[in-house]
This record gives C-alpha cells, sequence and structure tokens, in this order.
C-alpha cells in the first residue's frame, strides 16, 4: 500500500486517455486564472505539489514535463474574471481543455466540476497523481511567468513577489497607487486610502 504522500500513476497504456487539470491563480486579487490540462507520455520523477517544490525545481520540471506529455494551459485574464466571475471562469476554462484533449478520463484537483460534466474531482489529486502534479506545476509556473513579466511593467506593486496575492504589502500598494488593468476589482479587499 502506497503513502498517502506517494503518486500513483495511471497505467502507461491508459496514458492516451487520461488528463489531469489543475489551476493556479484562484485566489489572487490581480492577475489571471491559469488551467492547465496534461496528458503524460512518460513517467517523470519529482513530481509533486507545485507548491511544495522550490521555484528552481519547479522551472526544471516545467521543462520536462512540456517534452513528455501532450499539454494545454487556457488563460483567463483579471478582466474577464470580473465580467464573468470565477466559477464561471473556471466552468470555461474546464470545457476548454475538454475540448482540446477529446479523451475518456479528466481528473481536476479540488471538490467542484463547476457544472462540467464528464470530470471526476479529488481532493489533493496534485499531491497523489502523477498528471495532476505535473498539470499544478505548468500552471503556476505559467502563472509566475505573467506576474514576473507585469512586475516590470507594475515595479511599484511587488507582483514577482506576492503573485498578485493578497499581502499587506500588495494591499498598501493598491493604496498608495490605486487599481492596475490587472487587478480584479470584483475581489473585495479593504484599502485604507481608497475608497
Amino acid at each position: 500500500m502506497q503513502n498517502s504522500d506517494s503518486l500513483f500513476l495511471v497505467n502507461l497504456d491508459d496514458f492516451s486517455n487520461f488528463c489531469g487539470i489543475d489551476e493556479a491563480g484562484r485566489g489572487p486579487i490581480a492577475g489571471p486564472l491559469v488551467v492547465a490540462g496534461v496528458i503524460l507520455q512518460h513517467p517523470i520523477d519529482g513530481l509533486a505539489d507545485s507548491k511544495k517544490l522550490s521555484e528552481k525545481r519547479r522551472e526544471s520540471l516545467f521543462e520536462k514535463i512540456q517534452k513528455n506529455s501532450k499539454y494545454y494551459i487556457h488563460t483567463i485574464e483579471a478582466a474577464k474574471i470580473d465580467e464573468i466571475g470565477l466559477s464561471k471562469a473556471l466552468q470555461e476554462s474546464l470545457l476548454a481543455i475538454k475540448d482540446f484533449f477529446k479523451v475518456n478520463d479528466y481528473l481536476f484537483d479540488g471538490n467542484s466540476t463547476f457544472g462540467v460534466s464528464g470530470i471526476t474531482t479529488m481532493v489533493k489529486a496534485d499531491t497523489k497523481v502523477a498528471s495532476v502534479s505535473a498539470a499544478s506545476i505548468l500552471a503556476k509556473v505559467s502563472r509566475d511567468r505573467v506576474m514576473v513579466e507585469q512586475s516590470k511593467i507594475y515595479p511599484e506593486y511587488g507582483f514577482e513577489k506576492h503573485k498578485g496575492y493578497g499581502t499587506k504589502a500588495h494591499i498598501e500598494a493598491i493604496s498608495q497607487n490605486g487599481y492596475t488593468p490587472i487587478h480584479r476589482r470584483s475581489f473585495k479587499i479593504k484599502l485604507h486610502k481608497m475608497e
């Protein structure tokens, strides 16, 4: 019996019909939502939940995943999240991944399919299932790269450090400088110097 920290792999014969899905950026107050789907074509050593890996390790695995899988990365910008809401954004992303792969089995990390049929969910799948771990890494690295680029456009916000999450420093930067076009205005935060 495997321990709870180990990853189980779908039999290689079944890889072509199994897609792992995970997202990055559900909770930040700035930046995009990024959802990735991965069908592993070869085993990859060292896969784990992206949040438990160092940035250097994630970057290394990102390249290996690209070379050893079929993958699709779907991005929804902050303005659209404000327009349609986070649940609809996740639903749209899952539908896009299903439309791209058209395979038999999909496993999404978490406990909701956001109304999309034909998807199985599993809490903490990113720590248990290799293809979901791979999707977690693709989503996080892709999103982090976007936020680092945005930090060059808006250096006063520190996006390269907090990646758009609602840290004290980030909220203070909004209080002092206002919102940028990549902020999610529908995500309510308490600002000290703004209405």
